[in-house]
């Protein structure tokens, strides 16, 4: 890892159907926040629910800066690393079948401000899935 990686947390995962909310300072997105900076739409998805998770977790790995930590049935959880000092970003999915809805929370270990990079990232691998 690099300089700037900190400490992997030791409280994410799910608990009671839900990821750790985010904070509030503008460095974390999570789908299942209901306003302010951090809220950002969950991955919907039609048909099988673990197929949609395996697309999903397929679709990430192969990102250059992503190592997969954890995975489960309906949960993983990757870490990014940025090439550039190396800042760590944990970035968990956790798949709501009832919903239809696989969630994100991404979010910077370090700092108060992400520049906007996990609300990116999320909405890269949003467009990976959809083709484009």
């Amino acid at each position: 890892m690099g300089l700037f990686a900190g400490k992997r947390p030791t409280d994410l995962g799910v608990h009671e159907g839900r990821l750790k909310p985010a904070p509030p300072t503008p460095n974390c997105v999570n789908s299942q926040s209901t306003g302010g900076y951090s809220a950002i739409a969950p991955f919907a998805h039609a048909g099988d629910s673990k197929l949609a998770l395996a697309r999903l977790h397929a679709v990430v790995a192969a990102m250059p800066a992503a190592k997969i930590i954890d995975s489960r049935a309906d949960y993983f959880y990757a870490e990014f690393a940025s090439r550039w000092l190396g800042f760590v970003d944990d970035v968990e999915f956790y798949l709501d079948e009832k919903a239809a809805i696989i969630h994100v929370r991404s979010a910077s270990r370090l700092g108060r401000k992400d520049f906007g990079v996990n609300r990116q990232r999320v909405e890269a691998i949003r467009a990976a899935l959809d083709g484009n």
